[in-house]
């Protein structure tokens, strides 16, 4: 049986950990556990949006026992003068092998990049934008501004996709190797 550590408590993340290993480890039990990202609340970089994924992931796998850890995490990029929403995963295994990987990303509005730059984070932004709470835990601001087109649950789905196929590779490799040897 597989133990899925997941390193939020965030509904739309830990939908997608739980439809997409759910697929592939039908027996799987998952386990929530809040864990720091150990970066900014609001990250403003791919770089540290992507260190505070693997920060949960490996977070996880020190203090809990399970076949491995998932950290997942929002943050914004700037290029060329737009604000872009981006979104990493991160998986760590009980060998220290952790797998990374990103997401869709989609423009924000020039107010809102505005609000983040004067250190506001996009969660509460988008609350007060769209008049709605929780936004974070729903349709993110990727759904908002896809126009529902693309859920952030959907898109931490294809996240999930990408780092269990790495995963599952790594453990196919392992074993041709095992094979070789024997």
């Amino acid at each position: 049986m597989h133990k899925i550590l997941i390193g939020t408590n965030n509904r739309a993340k830990t939908k997608a950990v739980e439809v997409v290993a759910g697929k592939f480890y039908p027996d799987a039990i998952f386990v929530n556990q809040e864990v720091s990202s150990q970066v900014s609340n609001q990250p403003m970089s791919n770089e540290e949006t992507r260190q505070g994924a693997i920060n949960r992931a490996k977070r996880l796998m020190q203090d809990f026992d399970g076949t491995f850890g998932i950290g997942l995490e929002g943050g914004v990029q700037e290029i060329s003068d737009t604000m872009y929403v981006c979104n990493w995963g991160a998986l760590a295994t009980k060998t220290g092998e952790v797998f990374t990987a990103t997401g869709a990303g989609v423009a924000l509005p020039k107010e809102i990049a505005d609000s983040l730059k004067e250190g506001a984070e996009l969660g509460p932004i988008m609350d007060v934008y769209t008049n709605k709470k929780g936004i974070r835990h729903h349709e993110g601001a990727i759904g908002v501004f896809t126009n529902g087109f693309v859920k952030r649950s959907d898109m931490f789905e294809h996240i999930m996709l990408l780092l269990i196929g790495q995963y599952e590779l790594s453990l196919k490799t392992q074993n041709a190797k095992l094979d070789l040897q024997e």
